[in-house]
């Protein structure tokens, strides 16, 4: 079977057998499409002609153009779950890609804010939404819910009005693996979604002429069960929430990524922090592994030590 039919078929039996998310099987897509090309560029173009050598030369070849451990690590794992795939589905008579190893990705500290940084960004943005702009309140809700629940922004762009529940403070949240899990929200959280419902309907379209269109938008907002609502009354996109989480931190000090990852590690640190049990904030972030949360007690014991060469005469 030709490489590039190969990708297509493993792609469809991850979208509807193993059920990934969109996103999931074009991160895979995009690895594997990379190998049919340096497989090409060697002669191989079927499945009986990928072995264990190709598939390291594949990762040389991207360590030599200065690719990321992590980025190696994850094409890694998607030749290993194709070729164990090929395997079990006897395309191929052994699974090539089974001592198939790449560098252990460097694990770095995630940026986490501080409550003082937080308080004062929510600040801003409360004080724009005062003004009854619609964006500015729906960018509120969006900024007091990514940080009252630690979502990912993938699930916060997927929520439905229908999800949120306002009289027991709950989120119903489709994560990953399509696993399905109820989020707790605080106060501030509430009044920001309620705030935003009101105003729903109403946000602005801006024509293709840059003239406001609040009719059409307020019509596509009524045929849309999307929780948050982007131009023309679409559903709010990964991109746009990543742009204003990163205008929002561009002039917060820190080191890190500045997307909306630094608010669900700032609240799971501040859970800690606060008390919270690790299981249970494995629980709220999603996480199969609880391995993948304590990432959030080393964050904590950072803190604790910067605090504590601040603070004692004796440091």
């Amino acid at each position: 079977m030709q490489l590039e039919a190969v990708v297509d078929e493993f792609s469809r039996y991850l979208s509807a057998e193993r059920g990934f998310s969109a996103h999931t099987v074009r991160s895979y897509r995009s690895d594997l499409a990379n190998l049919v090309e340096f497989a090409a560029s060697t002669g191989a173009e079927t499945v009986t002609d990928i072995d264990l050598e190709l598939l390291r030369g594949w990762l040389w070849n991207g360590s030599q153009q200065g690719l990321a451990k992590s980025t190696l690590a994850r094409r890694s794992a998607a030749a290993r779950s194709l070729s164990s795939w090929l395997a079990r589905t006897a395309e191929t008579p052994t699974d090539a890609a089974a001592r198939l190893r790449a560098p252990k990705a460097d694990h770095h500290l995630p940026r986490v804010l501080t409550r003082d940084q937080i308080d004062g960004l929510l600040g801003g943005l409360s004080a724009r939404a005062s003004t009854g702009d619609p964006g500015a309140i729906r960018d509120l809700a969006v900024i007091e819910l990514l940080y009252a629940s630690a979502l990912r922004v993938s699930e916060i762009v997927g929520l439905a009005v229908g999800d949120v529940d306002l009289s027991r403070l709950t989120v119903r949240v489709l994560g990953k693996g399509s696993k399905e899990r109820i989020v707790p929200f605080g106060v501030p959280a509430r009044n920001a979604i309620v705030a935003w419902l009101s105003v729903r309907d109403d946000v602005l379209a801006v024509s293709t002429d840059g003239t406001s269109a609040p009719a059409a938008a307020a019509a596509s907002a009524r045929l849309s069960d999307a929780l948050f609502l982007g131009a023309r009354g679409k559903r709010l996109g990964t991109r746009s929430v990543y742009s204003l989480v990163s205008s929002l931190l561009e002039d917060v000090p820190g080191s890190g990524p500045s997307g909306p990852h630094a608010l669900r590690h700032t609240a799971a640190t501040h859970l800690l922090d606060g008390g919270a049990d690790l299981r249970a904030v494995q629980e709220l972030l999603g996480h199969a592994s609880l391995g993948t949360t304590q990432i959030y007690t080393h964050v904590s014991t950072e803190r604790l030590k910067e605090s504590y060469s601040l603070a004692h005469p004796r440091a």
